[in-house]
């Protein structure tokens, strides 16, 4: 009966569900049960520290199915430990964390964002829509996926479906599956094509860097796994239509930062963006399975047991964040981020462990972005913007609706 009442828990209470569990016990550490499983629930800086520990915490055959059927794909990085992850994520490094190519993403992607807004006024527009788009075509571009214009939307709403379903059941869910087969399949026959020498794309773009990858065994990726992994590379960046999302739905709430963040320098731009990734939901939490029993804050760990480390908890710890339930961007003003404090896409080093290689680019995306959006003249009509706490990914109900002038 425990076990289901977690479960259930889970999915009423969402991003609530392991604060509200540490709040009972007045601890950052709780023990609890999750679909027939022992779970130590963990939070704070030497939590993520011990969870990022490969001696502590491994991920392989801890994703349970439905995630990697949607959201991260069988086969993907996510899902390896020791020398096959360092490997395979090497490659990401390569790609994801180069300044020049960050630099190249991010003027693409104003440059788009520039266009499309050009085509805004008079129109009622859907902020998350409109950002997924955007975004969508210009990583692909960007990536060397060859994409039309007119194949955006569609390409947007697949990727969008792969992050929006893999916490739930029923239709959200069948929607990412069903969009995951479809971009795996076009782009594992990229690959063989671009093997074979069918399709040209500019030496060192993602697909070019992915296609010639030889894994720690010395064999090239499977064109199946290698779409994974640029998926990989373009789903997760088109989720930062979420950030953008919330970025708007800030600027509603609180309009006494549109001006600052307008004015467009640097450091304000990527405080708001360190901001809204802190305050706003998207990943609850992350885990792995204990290799062998060890023990955390007093708490036993039983071999193959789950270890959770609560990312929504963590960044609204008190002890972390003064004031955590206040938006305000400053407080990352002059502010050195510890590696394992500020955890939306997880803790320590993206080069070593499995934090995301992806969140200096993500970073640089949304400050350049959450910029034009609050350089664009629009008038908010009345919508349903609550934020609901159960749902995973949470995002506001109604997208954001600006009439744009």
């Amino acid at each position: 009966m425990a076990r289901l009442e977690n479960s259930l828990k889970l999915l009423t209470r969402g991003y609530g569900w392991l604060p509200d569990k540490r709040r009972q016990t007045g601890r950052r550490t709780v023990p609890t049960r999750l679909g027939g499983l022992k779970v130590l629930a963990i939070e704070g800086p030497e939590a993520a520290r011990f969870l990022y520990d490969e001696n502590h915490v491994h991920r392989a055959h801890a994703i349970p199915e439905p995630v990697q059927g949607t959201l991260f794909g069988k086969g993907a990085v996510h899902t390896l430990d020791g020398e096959m992850h360092r490997v395979r994520k090497a490659m990401f490094v390569a790609l994801l964390m180069r300044e020049d190519g960050i630099a190249a993403l991010v003027e693409q992607a104003t440059s788009a964002w520039d266009d499309a807004a050009a085509r805004w006024p008079g129109r009622r527009i859907v902020l998350f829509d409109e950002s997924a788009q955007v975004i969508a075509g210009t990583v692909c571009r960007w990536a060397g996926v060859p994409v039309a214009d007119d194949e955006v939307p569609a390409l947007a709403r697949d990727l969008v479906s792969m992050v929006d379903g893999f916490a739930t059941g029923g239709p959200r869910h069948w929607r990412a599956r069903r969009a995951r087969g479809r971009r795996e399949a076009w782009l594992s026959q990229l690959v063989t094509d671009v093997r074979s020498g069918a399709v040209a794309v500019p030496e060192g773009c993602a697909v070019d860097v992915v296609a010639r990858h030889t894994d720690a065994d010395g064999e090239r990726l499977d064109p199946h796994v290698a779409a994974v992994e640029l998926l990989n590379i373009i789903r997760p960046t088109t989720a930062v239509a979420w950030f953008m999302a919330f970025s708007g739905h800030a600027l509603i709430r609180w309009p006494e930062h549109r001006e600052r963040l307008a004015a467009g320098d640097p450091a304000n731009a990527s405080a708001w963006a360190h901001e809204v990734r802190r305050f706003y939901p998207f990943a609850p939490f992350i885990g792995g399975r204990a290799p062998q029993e060890t023990e955390h804050d007093g708490e036993r760990i039983p071999r193959n047991s789950m270890v959770l480390l609560d990312l929504y908890g963590q960044n609204h710890d008190a002890d972390l964040w003064p004031d955590p339930y206040d938006f305000r961007p400053e407080r990352f003003l002059d502010r050195e981020i510890g590696a394992f404090e500020l955890v939306p896409q997880g803790g320590g080093d993206p080069r070593t462990n499995h934090r995301c290689p992806g969140e200096q680019l993500t970073v640089g995306l949304l400050s350049a972005l959450a910029v034009r959006l609050a350089r664009l003249e629009y008038e908010v009509p009345e919508q349903d913007l609550e934020i609901a706490l159960h749902r995973i990914p949470a995002r506001p109900d109604s997208g954001v609706l600006l009439d744009v002038r």
